[in-house]
């Protein structure tokens, strides 16, 4: 983990709402893993006082192959990433970072399911590239991706491009299929049982995944997204309920954000 001050590269928006993020960091960067995230403010501003956790989306290399930073996708919500949103390239953001868990994917598993809802496509494209990266085969595993309108539908040709195959679903049904993501995922179980399914997204959809997942007896990592305000296990504030008999909460920022689906009372 390092603090450290970086240079942002671009921030576009990518949707209505949706914005891209390129960073300059520290060479440490190469090494973080799919599901760890950073806390970030913006240098010259009173307000917000507290740093901001989104997960890593990307590693960013460049035509030499030499790494150059890392990419952030989110999602304007608040004040604070509505002025994150009007940063331009060249300005100065505060970085701490990585920070989490990650990901464990047997190199044994070939079929896996990745469920993402909206904002929370963002570690899964850090995973999928990442195990591709590894001249892992990528053909036999399916990208689950739902949102609200076609808006909230991001990335989704990256997946198809690592040759994935690609299942959308929107609540209005203007793009994909009209109804919940989980309902393909259910129907794609009931074909052929995947070998691990990796999600994240809004807590009612890794509620119903996690379900399905204990349904179907279908091992299930869980990407979570809760507000924090330190990253490192001090203010206790990111609790999430668990089941372990030693434990009765569990903090995302230091034992997560990835937990094993059986191990927290969603």
């Amino acid at each position: 983990m390092i603090q450290e001050k970086v240079e942002i590269l671009w921030n576009r928006e990518v949707s209505p709402t949706y914005f891209s993020m390129g960073l300059t960091c520290d060479a440490q960067y190469k090494d973080a893993m799919p599901g760890q995230f950073i806390m970030i403010r913006l240098e010259g501003l009173s307000l917000p006082l507290l740093r901001r956790p989104f997960s890593i989306c990307r590693q960013i290399f460049g035509q030499d192959g030499g790494f150059k930073g890392i990419e952030l996708l989110y999602k304007v919500v608040g004040d604070g990433t509505a002025k994150l949103s009007r940063a331009t390239a060249g300005d100065i953001a505060n970085l701490l970072g990585p920070l989490g868990n990650t990901f464990t994917v047997p190199e044994t598993v070939e079929n896996i399911f990745f469920v993402g809802g909206g904002i929370g496509v963002a570690p899964m494209v850090f995973l999928a590239e990442a195990l591709k990266a590894k001249q892992r085969d990528l053909s036999s595993c399916t990208l689950f991706l739902g949102g609200r309108t076609g808006d909230d539908i991001l990335y989704a040709e990256l997946f198809s491009d690592l040759g994935m195959k690609v299942c959308l679903t929107t609540d209005d049904g203007s793009k994909g299929e009209h109804c919940l993501v989980t309902e393909p995922v259910e129907r794609a179980i009931q074909e052929e049982k995947p070998g691990l399914i990796c999600t994240c997204g809004p807590h009612p959809m890794l509620k119903s995944v996690a379900d399905i997942a204990q349904k179907y007896n279908v091992p299930c990592q869980i990407s979570t997204e809760t507000i924090m305000a330190c990253g490192m296990g001090a203010c206790l504030g990111c609790a999430v309920e668990s089941r372990r008999q030693s434990e009765r909460f569990l903090h995302v920022c230091k034992d997560g954000p990835v937990f094993d689906a059986e191990e927290l009372k969603l």
